[in-house]
């Protein structure tokens, strides 16, 4: 007999590590149907989308209540769907506000949760952990020491290992790469990745573009300088977003797909603070890590944040490993002087090699939306018994 599952995604990362658990799930049991919010990834599954996530992925306060009246919509649809179909599970994958607000709904009508990719609640608003014991059934973290926090504080939490070893490869050389993509292997190859958020772009690409002029000018050597089109993002995003204004001073390049390969051939990248800290980490791509949110978001968050930094690769080593530039810090000048040092600057790059190796030792085995999986369905299973 058929069993639905609602599965709730809010952001690129999710949208693809949801992708990963429900066709580990489907492998374990095929008549499993799921539907939900998400964005491409998780509609190529064959997931019914309900409401897509896009529209309402932003970070900080401020921006939430500018797409308030999306969020509600969406909540509304997901809500009326979990009353009406009473599914066996719900997951919810990080995006905490949204999912916790969802997950309460579903501990009223007896719709056991799991919860998949916690959110950081060792950095900042812990009171939160009380709301997941009481909300969640079970939830599978993908960060080291995640595991004994929350089951320190009453929470039923299982280390599963990052997805993102189980997801990021290339198929391709370099040379392949630029071979297939009409790309001169001559030249240096300097990966800008913006984000995966209009709001994030917006902010941040003016500037990495900015700092990219800089460090061409720096450099006596022809650079080029590829962009990362994120799926949640349209080409038009990153063209109103500065491409235009800079594309006739640099040498720039759009790339929408292959986006390991991409990532994997430049020579170094500039990226904005996120999960794809951890796959260049996995590519072992040198990298400098940026980000700015709005000055408000920002001075709120300075109160409330309680770690030492705020690039994954760091946390998880708990020492710089990269270079991190935050809020004024991630300035043209500030960027391309680290990029700079990045490209000549041999025993940098060593140094960067070497914590690379530390933190994927800690990271773990591949196989963690199997195991995420596998807890998942153990939280269907008491209620299949009553």
């Amino acid at each position: 007999m058929s069993q639905e599952v609602m599965i709730v995604a809010g952001e690129a990362s999710g949208d693809l590590h949801g992708a990963h658990l429900i066709k580990s799930l489907q492998n374990l049991n095929p008549d499993l149907s799921f539907y939900g919010m998400g964005g491409l990834e998780i509609s190529r599954t064959g997931a019914e989308i309900l409401f897509e996530a896009s529209k309402i992925s932003v970070v900080g306060l401020f921006e939430v209540i500018s797409h308030l009246k999306d969020i509600l919509t969406a909540q509304r649809k997901l809500r009326k769907r979990l009353t009406d179909s009473k599914p066996s599970l719900l997951i919810i994958i990080d995006f905490p506000d949204f999912n916790l607000w969802l997950a309460r709904k579903a501990k009223k009508l007896g719709i056991p949760v799991f919860y998949y990719i916690s959110p950081q609640v060792w950095a900042w608003r812990a009171g939160r952990v009380k709301t997941i014991a009481h909300l969640v059934d079970k939830i599978g973290v993908i960060l080291p020491f995640e595991e004994q926090f929350y089951r320190a504080r009453g929470v039923n939490a299982t280390y599963v290992g990052h997805p993102l070893l189980d997801s990021v490869t290339t198929s391709q050389t370099r040379e392949e790469y630029c071979s297939s993509q009409n790309l001169p292997e001559s030249d240096r190859l300097i990966g800008i990745l913006p984000g995966s958020r209009v709001k994030e772009v917006s902010r941040l690409l003016p500037v990495f573009l900015e700092a990219a002029l800089k460090l061409q000018e720096k450099c006596e050597e022809k650079l080029l300088f590829l962009i990362a089109c994120a799926s949640t993002l349209t080409q038009e995003d990153l063209l109103n977003n500065g491409v235009r204004e800079y594309q006739d001073r640099l040498n720039l390049k759009i790339v929408s797909d292959e986006r390991y390969n991409m990532m994997a051939a430049s020579d170094i990248v500039i990226a904005a603070s996120g999960t794809v800290t951890l796959e260049l980490l996995l590519l072992n791509t040198p990298m400098v890590v940026a980000y700015k949110l709005s000055p408000r978001t920002y001075r709120l968050g300075k109160l409330l944040v309680k770690v030492k930094y705020f690039s994954l690769v760091n946390l998880i080593a708990e020492s710089p490993i990269v270079p991190e530039l935050l809020q004024d810090d991630a300035n043209p000048e500030r960027i391309s002087n680290e990029l700079f040092k990045l490209m000549y600057d041999e025993n940098e790059k060593k140094l960067i090699q070497k914590g690379f190796q530390q933190v994927k030792e800690k990271l773990g085995e591949k196989g963690a939306s199997d195991r995420a999986a596998q807890l998942a369905l153990s939280c269907i299973a008491p209620r299949n018994k009553q």
